[in-house]
């Protein structure tokens, strides 16, 4: 029964807050321990405030033989951060991810939950300065 109330609160704020793990704990008479091991095991389970867009770079050999590595490269100095962090401002993730299903027209990244094949480092900060715009429009 914890993953489903996991999953709730995941969906519900973004992320598991750390202040919650002991509450849980108690609800489900558990250790904070076991509660923090069922967070930390499942990499869809964030503990920190979410960015408002993350991009992940397919990280797969298809991608990688296609220019992935230079893309990332470029993706880590436009964002101004590396995998598994945040920018400056929280308004980007970067992440690895291990198959778009984009072979053929590799390399491929996905913001938020569009994918986009074909992807240079122009047509990446095209993409990018896209979905930061809206963001500002929604804000």
């Amino acid at each position: 029964m914890l993953l489903p109330v996991l999953h709730a609160i995941q969906d519900r704020l973004g992320f598991i807050p750390p202040d919650a793990v002991e509450g849980l704990a108690h609800s489900f008479n558990l250790s904070r321990a076991e509660v923090h091991g069922v967070i930390t095991f499942y990499h869809y389970f964030k503990t920190t405030q979410p960015a408002r867009c993350t991009v992940q770079v397919c990280r797969a050999e298809a991608c990688q033989s296609m220019g992935a590595d230079a893309l990332l490269a470029h993706a880590r100095q436009a964002l101004g951060c590396d995998l598994h962090e945040h920018s400056a401002d929280g308004g980007f993730a970067l992440e690895p991810v291990y198959c778009l299903g984009q072979c053929a027209t590799a390399p491929a990244i996905m913001i938020n939950d569009a994918v986009h094949a074909r992807v240079t480092p122009a047509r990446f900060d095209r993409l990018v300065a896209k979905v930061a715009t809206k963001a500002e429009e929604v804000a």
